[in-house]
């Protein structure tokens, strides 16, 4: 059986305090509330709701999946109830406009208390994820009408959001798409097409759906310049503001997926009839920048996800470990078996898992923050800034944070043993959930590509160097810290020098020659995300001595930062030969 999950509050405040600096947060406008008291108060109840309402569904979720009937998907037992609870409780709305029902809450706050939600149920978490990309692209783009009609709805949760892109023969190819616009003649626009991977497409969660949908109008150019997003409720929207007659859309099927089955994965049909009825978000062919409006955001809660999942995995692995007893210590003579917590492999893997999971939990909420001050600061030249910063640890984020989260669940797995291998532990279900997150929302190749492509050349280059020259920064305060932390100075010494060699190779490379920059692309962008994990883990053991190590929890941040930099950071400088020398070797492979 499953361990039950445990929001970890403790690490996540220390986070949120040391690392995303939620005091400084509380001074940028419109962050006013965001005092400690309240902020803790917030994740307490976050906690309890992961804990005791949605926690409780996730291997329902997993074991029934969702059914298409009489034209609509019928989530697993538990998951109507725990929305209705997440709603009422206005979770969906902590980061965003009070104006609109919001809670006014920075998005380093809505990513603590999303971590929560993602933990307890990966596939639930999927719905409001997705609703809250809706909500970004419809505060940027929407008219005042559309805003005052749909924001408040989507807000509050009682209607969700969608993201159509995908479409059979365009995946990451999104210019490939063939969904049509034509106008109706009315200002609104008839869809006909077929879109697949629809998270959420259909549900029986809430009273609407509002599809966001990418389409082509009459005469649009070619390729990614010519897509314009539309607005596709499944219930048009009544002059009384309510949902009223049905659109011409529905889900064909639902799919049979590795993971997240208590996810609706939908095969959306529009304008069987005659064309759906759509109206156009943005202006004509800015589809595109449109959607990316949603990107940032949903890119860091994707990465978010790899960080749930791997903490979920953790308590689970680490409850198992403490409870089975199998063996006896090496050189231990009689006695009963040990506890396998006390193998020593066994404390490796868990504390890989510790270790990385710390990083990435640093790592989420600052970009958090960091975007947070990006859309927030009083000055603009800080607002350009940090989002030239937050544009640069975007795909760390995503792709370093979703491939851990792949490892850490498998390492979970491990320490099961055989058992991990049985479905009824529930060790396999977290492997399998988590397995999607490295590819949707851009694969994590693709974010590797925009690293060495844009993020750190040209106008990217300036956020890179002044993230180098914090990092170096800390060195000085770790040289004062004496012995306690030497391992992690010492390998984040070394992890920075590799980075700068790296740099210096790729960024000419990939004016020159991008085909094979990006060759070692993948390499490099973990090189960069592990060494920036250090840095974040050095600066929460440097806080955690002035707080005092005496204090357990203070000792653990500190022991961890050692572990990390000694088996984690220490391979960052390995890594230097495969971005170096990956455009050769690629040259070499038989394509044929």
């Amino acid at each position: 059986m499953a361990a039950d999950y445990v929001a970890p509050l403790r690490d996540m405040t220390f986070a949120l305090r040391e690392t995303a600096g939620l005091a400084d947060l509380a001074t940028l406008p419109g962050f006013e509330s965001a005092e400690p008291d309240l902020v803790e108060a917030v994740l307490a109840e976050a906690a309890r709701l992961a804990q005791h309402v949605i926690a409780p569904t996730n291997q329902a979720g997993d074991r029934q999946g969702c059914r298409l009937e009489n034209g609509t998907v019928r989530t697993a037992d538990g998951f109507r109830d725990a929305y209705a609870q997440f709603c009422a409780g206005g979770w969906n709305g902590v980061p965003f406009d009070p104006m609109q029902g919001g809670g006014g809450l920075p998005w380093a706050v809505a990513m603590v208390t999303q971590e929560m939600i993602t933990s307890a149920n990966m596939a639930f978490s999927l719905c409001p994820l997705l609703t809250q990309g809706a909500v970004e692209a419809l505060s940027v783009h929407g008219t005042p009408e559309q805003v005052a009609t749909y924001l408040p709805k989507l807000v509050a949760g009682t209607w969700t959001g969608t993201m159509n892109l995908t479409e059979p023969q365009a995946g990451s190819d999104v210019g490939a798409l063939k969904t049509r616009a034509e106008p109706a003649g009315d200002g609104s626009w008839l869809i006909t097409g077929t879109k697949i991977f629809i998270t959420f497409g259909d549900h029986d969660m809430a009273e609407n759906i509002i599809h966001l949908v990418l389409a082509r109008t009459p005469g649009a150019p070619a390729g990614t310049k010519g897509i314009s997003l539309f607005i596709v409720p499944k219930f048009l929207i009544g002059a009384d503001g309510r949902p009223g007659q049905a659109n011409d859309l529905r889900c064909v099927s639902v799919e049979h997926k590795l993971g997240i089955h208590g996810s609706p994965t939908c095969v959306m049909s529009y304008g069987d009839n005659g064309g759906a009825i759509g109206y156009l978000l943005g202006a004509e062919n800015e589809g595109m920048r449109c959607m990316f409006t949603m990107m940032n955001n949903a890119r860091l809660s994707v990465g978010l996800q790899g960080l749930a999942i791997a903490e979920r995995a953790y308590q689970q692995a680490l409850a198992y470990a403490r409870e089975r007893r199998q063996g006896r210590l090496i050189g231990q003579v009689g006695g009963a078996d040990v506890a396998i917590v006390q193998h020593p492999d066994v404390r490796r893997n868990l504390m890989l898992m510790r270790s990385q999971i710390e990083a990435m939990r640093g790592l989420i909420y600052f970009n958090a923050a960091v975007l947070d001050r990006a859309h927030h600061h009083a000055d603009a030249a800080v607002r350009a800034e940090q989002l030239g910063l937050a544009q640069l640890l975007i795909p760390l984020s995503k792709a370093w944070c979703t491939d851990l989260g792949v490892e850490i669940a498998s390492l979970g797995v491990q320490v099961h043993g055989g058992m991990g291998f049985i479905e009824g532990t529930g060790a396999a279900q977290h492997l399998r959930d988590v397995r999607i997150a490295p590819i949707y929302e851009g694969t994590n190749g693709i974010q590797a590509i925009d690293l060495v492509l844009r993020k750190i050349s040209g106008k990217g280059a300036a956020a890179l160097s002044a993230l180098v020259e914090d990092m170096r920064a800390v060195d000085k305060d770790l040289a004062g810290a004496g012995p306690a932390l030497e391992a992690i100075r010492t390998s984040l010494t070394a992890a920075l020098t590799a980075v700068d060699h790296a740099t210096a190779r790729l960024v000419p490379l990939a004016a020159s020659d991008p085909n094979k920059a990006i060759g070692g692309a993948t390499p490099y962008l973990r090189m960069l995300a592990v060494t920036v994990g250090g840095w974040l883990l050095a600066r929460q053991a440097l806080a955690a001595l002035r707080l005092g190590n005496a204090d357990r929890f203070n000792a653990a941040k500190i022991a961890t930062a050692r572990f990390y930099g000694e088996q984690v950071l220490a391979q960052v400088p390995g890594l230097l030969p495969a971005v170096l020398g990956a455009d050769e070797v690629f040259g070499d492979l038989d394509v044929a």
